[in-house]
């Protein structure tokens, strides 16, 4: 058993001689090392380009897809809005062809009511809504002053006593601005 033990320590004491090593071997090793890890970076880098152009060439794609589907929409939209106004273009033509052979006078109006209220609710569907003006505080987010007259009451000072051109909201953003007289 101890002549085991001797034999198993001289191999390990031979395998692992730094006596026997010369030094072209590690400068083999290391080269060898540097190379196979040289390729290696190589493919990672070579593999890395290739996922960043198919990367950007996806994004490109994506913004261009975006904004074409964003053109349809708007214009699909703006379509939908124009066959409804279409439909009350058709009323006027009618009430203008009966408007030159009407005899009375008081169906004529009644039909022009007709065609106003229709049109009024068509603005609604589509989310328009009329700005009220008179007898509330003047709001420079939401009037704009043409002129400005002396308050008849202390109570009416900076009100809107009159509107002279009705201001639309668009989904409570202002579309046009109501052109009022405010009292000071």
């Amino acid at each position: 058993m101890k002549e085991e033990k001797e034999n198993k320590k001289q191999e390990s004491e031979e395998t692992v001689d730094p006596k026997n090593m010369t030094n072209e071997q590690p400068e083999e090793v290391v080269e060898s090392l540097e190379s196979d890890t040289l390729a290696e970076l190589e493919a990672k880098n070579k593999e890395l380009q290739d996922s960043y152009l198919r990367l950007t060439a996806e994004f490109d794609n994506y913004r261009k897809r975006t904004l074409k589907e964003k053109a349809d929409l708007l214009k699909s939209g703006s379509e939908k809005v124009l066959v409804d106004v279409i439909t009350v273009v058709d009323d006027f033509e009618r009430a203008l062809e009966n408007i030159a052979t009407a005899e009375d006078v008081n169906a004529v109006k009644e039909g022009v009511d007709l065609i106003y209220n229709k049109f009024k609710n068509f603005l609604t569907k589509h989310g328009v809504k009329e700005i009220e003006t008179i007898g509330h505080a003047f709001d420079t987010d939401k009037h704009e002053a043409i002129t400005t007259i002396p308050a008849q009451k202390e109570d009416d000072k900076d009100k809107v006593i009159d509107c002279v051109q009705k201001g639309y909201t668009l989904d409570d953003k202002v579309i046009r601005y109501p052109k009022v007289i405010v009292a000071k």
